[in-house]
């Protein structure tokens, strides 16, 4: 039987809701409210200044679920080596999540770029508005779509993650890997 990995599942999910729970609070509470202030000047410093505090949880979660992945993945190397079907989810998870971890650096890259131009005032923290420079327009615009894949991708891992959950199951996991490695016959 298997042996538990209580520490390494453990970072892998924390670190994965944090880092979508996060980004999704982010983008909904933090600019959402950011836009709400009276004074455009404060709109992209708020947000700036939030997203700024954030960076250090973000990058603990993002290095606590690649650390917690890493780990599972060793330990769980001869499953998904014999087990039908358990290549593709890890291969469909790494993808995605080095495409989150991208997205995440670049959506922070983007951001530095906004709280750059903080005191050139907008509509809200992803709305530009025509009194910007085009630089800080550009910026806003790209960070309006950024904001809603991190949630997107790292929802997609969640899920993904509950599937390999669910293909760890003793009746299913166990029961095929016995199977296939010749210990024990199917009929």
């Amino acid at each position: 039987m298997a042996s538990r990995n209580t520490l390494l599942r453990s970072m892998h999910d924390i670190g994965l809701a944090s880092w979508f729970g996060g980004s999704l609070m982010g983008t909904v509470g933090l600019n959402g409210a950011a836009s709400t202030a009276k004074n455009p000047t404060e709109r992209l410093t708020i947000s700036s200044a939030g997203w700024a505090k954030w960076a250090p949880v973000l990058l603990g979660s993002m290095v606590a679920h690649a650390v917690g992945s890493v780990g599972m993945l060793v330990t769980d190397a001869d499953r998904v080596a014999l087990q039908k079907g358990a290549r593709t989810p890890v291969i469909a998870k790494t993808v995605l999540t080095v495409a989150a971890a991208g997205v995440s650096l670049y959506s922070a890259i983007v951001g530095s770029k906004q709280a750059k131009h903080a005191d050139e005032g907008a509509a809200g923290a992803t709305e530009p508005s025509a009194s910007q420079s085009h630089e800080l327009q550009a910026a806003q615009k790209q960070q309006k779509v950024l904001q809603w894949v991190i949630p997107a991708l790292t929802g997609v891992l969640l899920v993904l993650a509950a599937q390999q959950g669910e293909m760890q199951r003793p009746q299913k996991g166990l029961s095929a890997l016995l199977a296939r490695t010749g210990l024990r016959s199917n009929g």
